[in-house]
């Protein structure tokens, strides 16, 4: 059997290790957001219990190996009498480790919001909410995301580390297509493809929302221009 032969009777479980990937990238993305968001602010508060207790969450789950994470939720877990579905776990894995990252990124976004906005929110009676909802997060929303842009791509290549847990992802199945053929760098070199569409594609949907996050605060080109614009006018666009 050729290659191709065997790439074509390979495409369905491809396909499914990439409903897998997309699963657990989805899934842990909007996990780890939460997380972030939560954790971000949290570390800002001037309540120093709060305060504590968020960093030591950042810490801890910054810290640790997302490996060791993965393989203590679902092996050890089960010791302790808690199973998990391997689909949540790896979630839930990857949710824990980015948003422990992205709390960092939120934390330093609303950071960056200068003093002065935050004092003409006071002056105005803005409560605690409607300042962080009015002034604060609009603004630190367009600052933190390339950041985010950068922790979903390496959120859609570590769940690379599903196989480990018997999930059938996308590294699973190129790992098969590699026993079929015996080609390893055919293999591989799929599998190389399909991440860096994925990825890109992530990386296309993030730079439109940064896009639109800084057309509603005034600033950049529009997403309508930016969609008009041929691709050397993209890039020399500010």
């Amino acid at each position: 059997m050729s290659t191709l032969d065997a790439l074509r009777d390979a495409l369905p479980s491809l396909g499914e290790g990439i409903v897998v990937t997309l699963q657990l990238t989805i899934g842990g993305a909007l996990l780890a957001f939460v997380l972030a968001l939560a954790l971000g602010t949290t570390a800002r508060v001037r309540h120093l219990a709060a305060r504590g207790s968020a960093r030591v969450l950042i810490e801890f789950f910054r810290g640790t190996s997302l490996l060791v994470q993965i393989f203590w939720l679902f092996y050890v877990l089960p010791l302790l009498g808690f199973k998990l579905d391997p689909v949540f776990c790896g979630i839930l894995a990857l949710g824990l480790n980015y948003g422990a990252y992205g709390a960092e990124v939120v934390r330093g976004a609303l950071n960056a919001v200068p003093r002065a906005q935050f004092e003409a929110a006071v002056a105005l009676s803005f409560s605690p909410w409607q300042r962080m909802r009015r002034v604060l997060f609009p603004q630190a929303w367009a600052l933190m995301l390339p950041s985010l842009t950068n922790l979903l791509v390496h959120l859609l290549k570590a769940t690379a580390l599903a196989s480990y847990i018997t999930l059938h992802d996308l590294t699973y199945e190129i790992g098969q297509l590699r026993r079929t053929t015996g080609e390893t760098l055919f293999s591989f070199g799929v599998g190389l493809v399909i991440y860096f569409v994925l990825a890109y594609a992530l990386t296309l949907g993030m730079n439109l929302l940064e896009t639109r996050a800084k057309t509603r605060l005034g600033r950049g080109t529009s997403l309508k221009e930016v969609l008009s614009l041929a691709p050397e006018e993209m890039r020399a666009a500010p």
